[in-house]
């Protein structure tokens, strides 16, 4: 058992935090894994709930039903080498960092390697929970995360807690499309606040975004973040702008364009001025082309 009184190193860790959020924990192969979160008798052990797998990104407790983050991580050791490699770019060892959907830190913690502070917001519940996990199995100390989702302002949203794949969960979208409910989620009330309101500092040289369509929401929480970062990433998905935030891609674009100057798309290899900005992301809105993260620059 992980939670052996003579268990050193990161097991120690792993039992610690084990029992400080009731779990129960075991050990299976080479993956240690938490079984169901006590509720009732003490003895239920009805389902795992988490298994963690060494990777050369660090050690991740993730979901097993999860299909995507999660599997990527136990089947191939990386998530999102890609998006890491681009944000490190931006990134110098006396900077600060904010991850805004930071998930199960897959990104966040890879990244805080590389800057003096990062700042993770993560707002769906279960997740926010694996990646405080995963925080102390990678000894991050230079990070703080905080359970909210970002938006415009103080308050709660409903929230949809994908299972199948629980980096898509997201708020509860203004068209609610099937393809956001295939897998039965669970949908739960979280608090939600704008960014500048709720962070005490604002210097941050980073801004990494990927909040499955609340992303309008969030920017226009966070003025001061945005004119203070020297670049922000955001995701751009065309059925989130539709069915999530109900906005135009010029609506999208007229947030940025007083913080940014210059746009790079990574799926077009192609960088665009400040009068471009809209004009481009509508030509991509129209063919339905999103993008994992675009680069806002100033």
């Amino acid at each position: 058992m992980i939670g052996a009184p003579d268990t050193g190193g990161k097991g120690r860790l792993v039992a610690e935090y084990a029992r400080k959020i009731g779990a129960i924990i075991s050990l299976r192969g080479f993956h240690a894994g938490w079984t169901a979160l006590r509720r009732g008798a003490p003895d239920n052990r009805a389902a795992v709930r988490a298994v963690i797998t060494q990777s050369p990104q660090g050690l991740f407790a993730t979901a097993p039903q999860d299909a995507f983050v999660g599997k990527s991580l136990r089947e191939s050791g990386q998530y999102g080498q890609d998006q890491i490699d681009l944000a490190a770019g931006f990134v110098s060892s006396d900077d600060r960092v904010l991850v805004v959907g930071a998930h199960v830190g897959s990104i966040a913690i890879p990244l805080a390697r590389r800057c003096q502070h990062l700042t993770a917001i993560e707002a769906n519940p279960w997740t926010y929970k694996l990646l405080q996990c995963n925080l102390i199995l990678n000894d991050a100390s230079n990070v703080v995360a905080h359970h909210f989702a970002a938006s415009d302002q103080a308050g709660t949203i409903r929230f949809v807690m994908n299972t199948h794949n629980s980096g898509g969960s997201k708020r509860y979208p203004l068209t609610p499309d099937p393809a956001y409910f295939y897998d039965n989620p669970d949908i739960v009330e979280v608090p939600c606040f704008a960014l500048d309101e709720k962070l005490d500092r604002h210097d941050y040289a980073l801004v990494f975004m990927d909040i499955e369509g609340s992303e309008y929401f969030a920017l226009r929480g966070m003025p001061k973040i945005l004119r203070a970062a020297r670049c922000l990433i955001v995701e751009f998905l065309p059925h989130h702008l539709t069915n999530v935030a109900g906005i135009t891609p010029e609506t999208f674009a007229e947030a940025l364009m007083p913080h940014f100057a210059s746009m790079f798309v990574p799926s077009l290899g192609r960088r665009f001025a400040r009068p471009d900005f809209a004009p481009a992301l509508r030509e991509m809105f129209d063919r339905g082309q999103g993008d994992d993260g675009l680069v806002f620059t100033k």
